[in-house]
């Protein structure tokens, strides 16, 4: 399939800005202008579409309007990326009002993550390049609270489109933010917690893929749909899953794995990552860790493809920006992760 990529951002740039799935700007307008602001700062237009500030049970009814705001968004010559709002829990009721050819046809910067998972693959599937990385309301909203060597790495990746990019560990991370019901707390987040670091389960090889994945619950939602990818696109991919604020338990992340390994996923693929699960105790950690080789090891029989855990996107703080389609590397010597070539043209 050809990659298909799109240009990086400049100061100057509009940004279209979508709610694709849920309301959440309608119920906590204060911590969405929060985030607006921030991308205000870093030089950016912003041009809000239709669905952006809808009641959550307008969007909920009206999922082709939620689509029409993506086709449009990709449509207008004005728009040079596509930031999702919030995540939510329906965004694959909008899967088939998708325009692929106008998608296709008009490539741009597409980002989001949770529930935005569903239109970051899906699109993907089509060829184009798209971001695994920070919402308007959660990654943006606290930008002031959050550390430098984060807002570093969200500049490097959007406005100068790195070659080799190794990506490292945050020194510390939240589980989410405030009570957003107060307004004193738009923009604020939890207390700082110490970064472990990353687990390497198994693996010595240094291996080399193009980059797919997300929310492990949300693909759940897409799986034996005429959505979820073949068997052929699988082959070589590194993997990455994360966890959202629901808290599946260890145990209901081994049950879904092994659809993988039933589908003979894990068979194709060049490695597995996953991201530092939200509001896990040490505990939880361990039995994940577990869970993860369990299936890996007893019930599909590898014991040498590279599993890496507990690594620096998804719901928790700061959260890198992955670039699904993108070439990287993991060397399990050296214990690194990084990307083989730039996200953008």
């Amino acid at each position: 399939m050809e990659k298909i990529k799109s240009h990086k951002l400049k100061k100057g740039d509009t940004v279209a800005v979508i709610s694709p799935s849920w309301g959440g700007p309608h119920i906590f307008p204060h911590v969405f202008e929060s985030g607006i602001a921030a991308l205000k700062n870093l030089g950016l237009h912003i041009k809000e579409y239709s669905s952006v500030r809808k009641d959550p049970q307008f969007l909920y009814h009206n999922p082709q309007m939620r689509a029409n705001d993506i086709n449009h968004a990709f449509a207008d010559k004005e728009v040079h990326a596509i930031i999702a709002s919030i995540g939510g829990n329906d965004s694959v009721r909008i899967l088939p009002f998708l325009d692929e050819q106008v998608i296709k046809d008009n490539p741009k910067i597409f980002m989001g993550f949770s529930d935005t998972t569903t239109i970051n693959t899906y699109v993907n599937q089509m060829g184009l390049v798209t971001l695994n990385g920070p919402a308007i309301m959660a990654g943006f909203a606290q930008w002031n609270y959050l550390p430098t060597a984060y807002q570093n790495h969200v500049k490097e990746i959007l406005f100068e489109n790195p070659y080799n990019y190794e990506y490292k560990a945050f020194d510390a991370y939240v589980n989410g933010y405030l009570d957003w019901n107060d307004v004193a707390n738009s923009e604020k987040i939890n207390e700082n917690l110490k970064n472990s670091g990353w687990n390497w389960l198994q693996g010595e090889a240094v291996v080399q893929g193009e980059l797919f994945g997300g929310c492990i619950e949300v693909l759940e939602m897409m799986k034996n749909t005429k959505f979820w990818p073949d068997e052929s696109f699988w082959k070589g991919k590194i993997l990455f899953l994360e966890t959202s604020e629901d808290k599946p338990s260890p145990d209901q992340v081994q049950l879904m794995l092994r659809n993988y390994g039933m589908q003979g996923i894990f068979d194709k693929i060049s490695a597995l990552i996953f991201g530092r699960p939200r509001d896990y105790s040490d505990s939880e950690r361990k039995k994940m860790d577990e869970n993860i080789l369990n299936i890996m090891r007893i019930e599909c029989s590898n014991e040498k493809l590279p599993i890496v855990t507990n690594m620096d996107f998804g719901h928790t703080d700061p959260q890198w920006i992955l670039p699904l389609g993108i070439n990287a590397e993991i060397d399990c010597k050296k214990k690194s992760f990084k990307l083989l070539e730039s996200p953008f043209l």
